[in-house]
């Protein structure tokens, strides 16, 4: 034990420098824990399998069918194109005056402007659904000011609006980073040729950050191909309504719609990443950056900054907090009814997070310290289960469990509902678990390997140890994820089992407002609460 403790203690004096060092050809044999990747890969692709086998298999008319999903296809690929590109216009611009101007509290703002992403998208829409209705926050407001109130928010401007106001920090975080990062010398040299500031943007900056860009709008349509939730609410058909309505009466339909989204999936990562570029980033330190001056357009910056806010995040919350006021000042609201969705909702949430973390990390460890085709393999099959609609992922694995023999059980249970989060969620941890991998030093292994030849003790006396910031928050992020997720809940959840995302998805259909304003603010609570305790505690402690 004290040998090991003197290897952790060799790691913390300077180690880390052969966290680098190349992979031997010998390592990069593929061995046994190669092909435990594989086949954990595997398990990952079965949904996106089985959607297209299903496709093939039954006796699908494909003239029907196409005449049946035609509509909302088109209607999907509208709302994905605008909202993305509207991220991708916000996302950028704000990303620019929070990190290049001389914004006023421009630190603030970058971290105020990040944060409706805390708010899930149906959640987001019910707000304004019921801040337009009468007593609500926007109906009461706009009469004040001696407007008209609109009679509905619905369509695909309602849903235009709620989506591009909740995702455009998909942007705006890599776009910033990309920013920090960036050297200001070219681009001044630039303004000393003679090109003015858009000219020098334009040539200069836009080309360096592009790719970010990029990246950050293909979340953002990937997140708007498999929304479900928002657009039910907000009335707008799209291919996740035809999945979730054709499920048990119309499967031949149902799978059709789902091989659509992976299609359309599958075609805009090629895309994004036949346009992004392989411009090899500048990795010289950016040094210190002068900040541009607005001058006149410090005012119209900061109200376009406070607009932004205001619908990401201002005018939910107050909406939900105003209806959860009243429920309770009324009496309406039985708290009692809210405890078992709020245990089920953050127990499940941490379940997933730690099996998920437990189910990457040996493919996390191919990739990192074996690299080769096989763990390359394993590792693109976990990071489609981001882009497969959580809709086609649950859809599929009911089906199978409901078809298929021996697994029958499996169905509606718990088991079931929590593989449905993984195979969904676990992209989100995939990155993480690589860095927390090299954060253990060559060195170290291989002194560690010489002093304890038990493989267990060495894991958990050094690597885990090291390790653990890293699968900390990737864990943070699945279970961020687990939290919201609305889709794969309500079709493989346990009978009688809630949680609080389908406890507001009930009260927003059935319109309690009051309730559901008082779960919403409670799912927001409890995001919170374990992301301090879970993420952000531990992180600011080491």
């Amino acid at each position: 034990m004290s040998d090991l403790g003197a290897v952790r203690a060799a790691t913390a004096a300077g180690a880390d420098s052969n966290a680098s060092r190349p992979v031997s050809k010998r390592s990069a044999v593929p061995g046994p824990s190669a092909f435990v990747g594989l086949a954990i890969g595997a398990v990952f692709a079965v949904p996106a399998v089985y959607v297209a086998a299903q496709v093939v298999t039954l006796n699908t008319p494909f003239a029907k069918t196409l005449e049946e999903i035609q509509g909302p296809l088109w209607r999907t690929l509208q709302l994905a194109a605008l909202v993305s590109a509207t991220a991708a216009l916000i996302g950028t611009l704000l990303a620019w005056v929070t990190v290049r101007t001389d914004l006023p509290f421009r630190k603030a703002w970058r971290v105020a402007l990040v944060l409706p992403l805390v708010l899930p998208s149906f959640v987001g829409a019910g707000a304004f659904i019921a801040g337009v209705t009468p007593g609500g926050i926007i109906h009461e407001t706009l009469l004040a000011l001696g407007f008209t109130p609109p009679r509905r928010f619905r369509g695909l401007g309602a849903s235009w609006l709620v989506l591009s106001a909740f995702t455009y920090p998909y942007v705006m975080l890599p776009v910033s980073a990309r920013l920090t990062s960036l050297r200001t010398s070219v681009e001044e040299s630039a303004r000393m040729l003679g090109c003015s500031a858009r000219q020098a943007f334009v040539r200069v900056v836009l080309p360096e950050i592009r790719p970010a860009i990029l990246a950050g709008a293909l979340l953002v349509f990937l997140y708007t191909l498999s929304e479900f939730g928002a657009v039910q609410l907000l009335g707008y058909d799209t291919l996740t309504r035809v999945i979730f309505a054709t499920r048990q009466a119309d499967r031949a339909v149902s799978f059709a719609a789902a091989a659509a989204l992976l299609v359309l999936a599958t075609l805009v990562v090629i895309a994004e990443r036949r346009f992004r570029g392989r411009a090899v980033p500048d990795q010289r330190p950016a040094g210190a950056q002068r900040p541009a001056e607005l001058g006149w357009r410090k005012l119209p910056a900061t109200l376009a900054c406070a607009a932004v806010l205001t619908a990401g995040l201002i005018i939910p919350v107050t909406s939900l907090l105003l209806w959860a006021v009243r429920g309770i000042r009324d009496g309406a609201i039985a708290f009692g009814d809210l405890v078992e969705p709020t245990v089920n909702t953050a127990g499940v949430a941490l379940v997933t997070a730690v099996i998920t973390v437990i189910v990457i990390l040996p493919i996390a460890t191919e990739t990192t310290r074996r690299p080769g085709p096989i763990p390359a393999v394993a590792a693109a099959a976990v990071l489609g289960g981001f882009a497969i609609p959580g809709l086609v992922i649950a859809l599929a694995l009911a089906v199978i469990a409901l078809n298929a023999s021996g697994v029958g059980w499996l169905y509606q249970s718990l088991v079931l509902l929590i593989l449905g989060y993984v195979v969904h969620f676990g992209s989100q941890a995939l990155a993480s678990a690589e860095q927390a991998v090299r954060a253990v030093p060559v060195r170290v292994r291989e002194q560690a390997r010489l002093l304890e030849p038990v493989a267990i003790r060495r894991a958990t006396q050094i690597d885990v140890p090291l390790m653990r910031p890293g699968l900390v928050a990737g864990g943070g992020l699945v279970m961020l994820a687990t939290l919201k997720e609305l889709p794969v809940t309500l079709l493989l959840a346990p009978i009688g089992f809630s949680t609080l995302a389908t406890e507001i998805w009930g009260g927003f259909t059935e319109g309690f407002y009051a309730e559901t304003g008082v779960a919403s603010l409670l799912l927001i609570a409890v995001s919170a609460s374990l992301t301090w305790l879970l993420v952000l505690r531990p992180t600011i402690r080491s």
